[in-house]
């Protein structure tokens, strides 16, 4: 969830429902208008527009309506009826961007004059929010951000009269009208923060006689906030931006997306378009994006997409279902192009969302025939093998081309392939990656390099952070593993907070044991653990907050790392300048954590013990990466393994717009570290954070070599807006565009490709020449110890099985309860059908009427004093079965009971 904007009227109903102020005028006195509205149904439902001087405009988020000459003034209700009618016919055209005129706001008309109208706005900043204000607004403004002056409020910060008086309104001469417009400016941001606004901007407000009249307001809401507000924010839409329909399978993947503890997302750009994406992972899918646009595929791509946070079978079958519904509408003479790609995954079962896509694409068999289409499939991941199997099976019965790579392709490989710039060759014809997660316990000796440090490969006295685990904290295999695959003594993390429970656990990791503490709450845990400084929270986005307010009390907390995504950007700033006051690290929210190779990991940084062992993340090297995205911060491991000598640490700060730390604090803590030679900086659309490494370069606080590339460069390519997988993805400036990072990023001396391709030979050749001026010094590499694989894991793959077992249908105990001949074992206690009824369901299968039972309790009564009749019985059959006689076989055991 992201920020989002809404439409003019919906933006006014919430200031005029929740001001208070009786100086703002024509409080609801708005009319929606949209192509199913009756106007006749408006005539009998809003009396006062009946004999009314109107205004009427589009209501589609679109700017500078005025100059567009799509503003209708001083007309009555039967003028705005015609002309809004006549507007709704034709596309209107804005710039290169085309689209319908369909949703339309009617206004009273307000009489003024320019000297009336003034300018204000309202937007978040990373310490709180933003005030503007100048005293001559309108459509004339120009440079607001030249003109207007401003007044910075933090995050935790009343707004008062007095400061707005003598900070903004200096132009304003007027006494009583400057402490009008005071007045409303306090109330109005009080509306801003109250339903959680990400900006708000009203162009002009008019004041006159008194009162002040908002008459132009574009507003956008913290979607994130959803659950807090829902309430007060009422029937709400959120509209695409002008030149882009809203489909119902956006709203359709919109509502799985709410519903789902994963994410999903789908913008639908052009659907005659003939390439079409269905990509895992916020940070992938822009990239896959940016390079269909290099590649010179804007115009044919049809739609914008991510699924991540590890979704079921069943909702990523909804997913490609909804997509291949649109692939398959509208014919293309060149056939149509379906990339299914991503990075490597950190946790989500590659098979398991893979199963879904091949379930929908067997369902569209024929329409992709009819369709022409081509397939290209790239993933990498926890069971990717699976994964990539089921789909070349696929591909020998699907009856399209369907191309299967894995990780070691590149990431966008198959985009060149889809557009005919480079020859496909399946993976299942090439030579695949030795290490996979069905052997990867075995350990092999390695002719790759191993730099830089003079000191031991594995060292016992890299474990001395300890970290713990916030309440509702998920226990994680793979954490106890990582510490035997760098042959750790002891575990790297202490006790795990639950809300409700206190147990110790045992879990083994090959052949170490290690015990968990269970805690009821923070308190205790510290008081157990006074060595803890890591905590690891992984509450959900509606408790994460209260969570990490509980762990900052402790002191001895230095670090935490947030794994919730969806925080509201409000809260989120304020836990942030809480930590920064108590000189607390924040890693997140809404990222995977990060990863020290040879030492620990955080969250599910590296994923699987294959992926740590294929990327060398078993020990360290002499790079250091900071990502954005979660999912990308594994490709940089692939990355970076395969052209230098491995990652020394690597952190992914979270794809929200206000990351509790940023790429400045990691980079500058890689760069004073003597074991770190080469950095690597992926960032992305939205924010100004690079521009501070820029600024620490200048400044000579970084000297050493930084590989740097920002994700994104497609947004400008588009004719409309598109909000990217993650929620701060999107640029409110032409500074915080990807363009604009990696132009000034070239600029000030960093090493930049001209495109995501590109980075991994530009860390190479920047590796290459650290070693060739002696910096790295590389050494022979040490093979990792083996570790048998997780027995739960090792299941779900189907490599081992249960021991054969023989179950008896008359006694089956495999469901929820112990059955006897069907009958379950409630209700044979229920019905108190005794030993008897027993006997005759296990003996003759089924229910005997009650005489009979009692007969069988009768036979048990009178043999009851079994043993010696069995010791007898013995007897006989060992004589018999040695030859004896019948007189003395029957002797044996007769004399045996003394008879």
């Amino acid at each position: 969830m992201s920020v989002k904007a809404i439409s003019e009227f919906d933006a006014k109903r919430l200031v005029w429902n929740n001001i208070n102020l009786s100086c703002v005028a024509n409080k609801n006195l708005a009319i929606p208008v949209n192509p199913a509205t009756d106007f006749n149904s408006i005539r009998a439902s809003y009396s006062w527009a009946q004999d009314s001087s109107l205004v009427a405009k589009p209501d589609q988020l679109i700017k500078r309506r005025g100059k567009l000459g799509l503003v209708k003034v001083k007309c009555s209700l039967d003028d705005a009826a015609v002309w809004i009618t006549d507007k709704q016919k034709d596309p209107f055209t804005i710039g290169n961007t085309s689209g319908k005129l369909k949703n339309f706001i009617i206004e009273p008309f307000v009489a003024h004059e320019e000297k009336d109208e003034m300018y204000v706005a309202i937007y978040g900043t990373k310490a709180g929010d933003k005030i503007l204000f100048h005293h001559e607004g309108g459509v004339d403004i120009g440079d607001v951000d030249e003109k207007a002056v401003s007044l910075d409020v933090d995050v935790d910060q009343k707004l008062k009269k007095n400061d707005v008086e003598e900070k903004l309104l200096a132009g304003v001469k007027d006494a009583d009208q400057k402490a009008l417009v005071a007045e409303f400016i306090v109330g109005l941001f009080a509306v801003y923060r109250k339903l959680y606004f990400a900006y708000m901007e009203i162009n002009p407000i008019v004041v006159r006689d008194g009162k002040i009249y908002i008459l132009d307001l574009a507003a956008k809401l913290d979607q994130c906030a959803e659950y807090i507000c829902s309430r007060e924010w009422g029937s709400l839409t959120f509209p695409p931006p002008f030149g882009r329909d809203a489909f119902p399978e956006e709203k359709y993947i919109a509502e799985l997306d709410a519903k789902s503890g994963s994410s999903m997302k789908l913008t639908i750009m052009n659907p005659k378009g003939n390439i079409w994406t269905m990509v895992a992972g916020g940070g992938a899918s822009v990239i896959y994006s940016d390079t269909i646009c290099e590649l010179g595929g804007t115009s044919e791509l049809a739609n914008y997409g991510e699924y991540s946070g590890a979704p079921s079978e069943q909702q990523t079958y909804d997913y490609a279902r909804t997509i291949l519904s649109l692939l398959t509408r509208y014919p293309h003479p060149e056939g149509k192009k379906l990339i299914i790609g991503g990075g490597i995954a950190n946790f989500t079962n590659v098979a398991a969302t893979f199963k879904g896509i091949v379930r929908a694409l067997k369902e569209y068999q024929m329409q992709l025939q009819e369709h022409k289409t081509q397939i290209f499939v790239r993933r990498g991941g926890p069971n990717y093998q699976e994964g990539l199997r089921i789909m070349k099976e696929l591909g020998d019965t699907l009856g399209v081309p369907l191309h299967v790579f894995g990780p070691e392709t590149h990431m966008t490989a198959v985009v060149a392939m889809a557009l005919g710039q480079r020859a496909s060759t399946s993976s299942s014809s090439s030579k695949t990656r030795a290490s996979t997660t069905a052997n990867f316990l075995l350990a092999t000796s390695s002719t790759s390099v191993l730099g830089a440090a003079k000191r031991r490969v594995y060292s016992q006295k890299i474990h001395k952070r300890s970290f713990g685990a916030c309440r509702i904290a998920l226990y994680r295999e793979c954490l106890i593993s990582i510490s035997c695959v760098v042959e750790a003594s002891h575990p790297s993390w202490l006790p795990f907070i639950h809300s409700s429970v206190i147990i110790i656990k045992s879990s083994t990791g090959a052949t170490k044991k290690f015990l968990f503490l269970f805690t009821k709450n923070m308190s205790d845990a510290i008081a157990s653990f006074p060595k803890a400084d890591v905590v690891i929270n992984f509450a959900s986005l509606r408790s994460a907050e209260e969570a990490t307010k509980d762990i900052l009390k402790y002191s001895q907390i230095r670090t935490i790392a947030t794994i919730a995504e969806g925080i509201p950007e409000n809260k989120t700033k304020l836990l942030n300048k809480m930590a920064h006051e108590r000189g607390v690290t924040i890693i997140g929210p809404a990222t995977v954590g990060g990863i020290k190779p040879g030492c620990f990991k955080i969250g599910n940084t590296g994923g699987m013990l294959d992926n740590i062992l294929d990327s060398k993340l078993y020990r360290p090297g002499s790079v250091a990466y900071v990502s954005r995205s979660g999912g990308m911060s594994n490709e940089l491991n692939n990355i970076i393994s395969r052209n230098t000598n491995g990652v020394f640490e690597g952190c992914a700060i979270g794809g929200d717009r206000y990351p509790g730390s940023n790429f400045y604090d990691h980079l500058i803590r890689y760069h004073n570290n003597p074991k770190v030679e080469l950095l690597v900086l992926l960032g992305e659309i939205g924010g100004l954070e690079e521009y501070e490494i820029i600024k620490a370069k200048e400044n000579g606080l970084i000297t050493k070599p930084v590989v740097a590339w920002c994700i994104g460069t497609c947004a400008k390519l588009f004719g409309s807006d598109v909000q990217f997988g993650h929620a701060g993805a999107s640029a409110n400036a032409n500074a915080e565009t990807a363009v604009a990072k990696n132009e000034a990023l070239r600029e000030a001396g960093f090493v930049v490709p001209t495109s995501f391709d590109g980075l991994g030979d530009a860390i190479k050749t920047a590796y290459q020449q650290l070693v060739q001026d002696g910096v790295i010094v590389e050494e022979e590499e040490v093979p990792p110890p083996t570790v048998p694989m997780d027995y739960n894991w090792a299941r779900e793959l189907g490599l081992i099985r249960k021991p054969a077992s023989f179950m008896s249908s008359v006694s089956d105990e495999r469901g929820q309860e112990l059955s006897y001949a069907g009958v379950p074992i409630s209700k044979v206690f229920e019905s108190d059908m005794g030993i008897g009824g027993v006997l005759s369901l296990l003996w003759f299968q089924k229910r005997l009427p009650t005489y009979a039972a009692k007969f069988l309790e009768m036979c048990l009564m009178v043999t009851a004093d079994h043993g010696p009749a069995v010791s007898g019985a013995h007897n006989t059959i060992v004589c018999a079965r040695a030859g004896k006689d019948l007189v003395s076989s029957l002797t044996s055991g007769l004399l045996t009971i003394d008879l």
